[in-house]
């Protein structure tokens, strides 16, 4: 990944969603460019135009966090486009490190995968940073069973939800689905812009899917904390179940998603259905 072309195009995409009345400057005549001119986001910032235009091209060496929180106050970056920022120029200030090679499958921590067996009722999954499945409990295994049935090994995510025809019966809201993988690639990228695995998947991706090459291109950055998702499951049907996102102190670059059912709802029965399914499906094999 080019962390200066990066850090324009994401400067450049912040500041063509602002126009002039929203931050109470005059639109003036026909205007060449969407949004604000740099001039603009310079002036708002505090800053002279030559050094902003140096900063939008990436020539971030040496700028301080003082004037990359006016940037961010004069573009209105929330919180994580603010500490994506930040990320995009900590790794422009940080030496290229040669790649190293991905590798071919990533172990699961036994200790978190025994953390993770231990949650009998609720389905989950640990991810690393490029959105592979590195370990999952019986009932997020079977949860996402179609995921796991197409590959040999860790499932990719990104790569399921964007090459897989299936992906939109798997996931109801797949536009959702499709922004949130992409929005989660482009903070591992910023994080991690040597990694081969990252830039390969990315590169992969791109030239495989317009869907995502077109939402690469946006730039688009947003916390994947907590939320709602929606399944539909090939036996129990639909699923509309809670997450939290918890990162993984003791396994940098792991993310445990956990996920429960409303009480009393439908999906809280189809979750029981599920578990139900998995003790026969187990029964099932030990006895042929």
């Amino acid at each position: 990944m080019e962390i200066a072309k990066e850090i324009k195009d994401f400067l450049t995409t912040r500041r063509a969603r602002i126009t002039p009345d929203q931050v109470g400057l005059p639109a003036g005549g026909r205007r060449r460019v969407a949004g604000l001119r740099r001039e603009e986001v310079a002036l708002l910032a505090g800053v002279s135009a030559e050094y902003y235009v140096q900063i939008e091209r990436g020539g971030v060496s040496g700028v301080s966090d003082e004037v990359l929180d006016a940037i961010a106050t004069a573009l209105r970056l929330d919180d994580e486009e603010t500490k994506h920022l930040f990320t995009l120029a900590r790794a422009a200030a940080t030496k290229p490190r040669k790649r190293k090679p991905a590798r071919a499958r990533v172990e699961m921590p036994e200790p978190v995968q025994a953390l993770v067996d231990a949650m009998i009722t609720a389905p989950a999954v640990v991810q690393n940073g490029h959105l592979d499945i590195v370990g999952a409990n019986a009932l997020g295994r079977a949860l996402y069973a179609d995921v796991y049935d197409r590959v040999d090994g860790a499932p990719n995510l990104a790569r399921f939800i964007f090459l897989d025809r299936r992906a939109d019966e798997t996931f109801p809201d797949w536009n959702n689905a499709a922004d949130d993988a992409v929005a989660m690639l482009r903070v591992e990228a910023a994080r991690s812009p040597y990694s081969a695995a990252v830039t390969g998947l990315v590169g992969e991706l791109a030239t495989r899917s317009d869907e995502f090459r077109t939402r690469w291109a946006v730039h688009d950055i947003k916390a994947h904390r907590r939320g709602t998702k929606r399944f539909h499951h090939p036996v129990v049907g639909d699923l509309t179940l809670r997450f939290e996102a918890l990162e993984v102190a003791s396994a940098a670059g792991l993310t445990l998603y956990g996920f429960t059912a409303a009480p009393g709802s439908s999906s809280e029965e189809a979750l029981r259905l599920l578990s139900s399914w998995i003790a026969t499906e187990s029964s099932a094999h030990q006895h042929s």
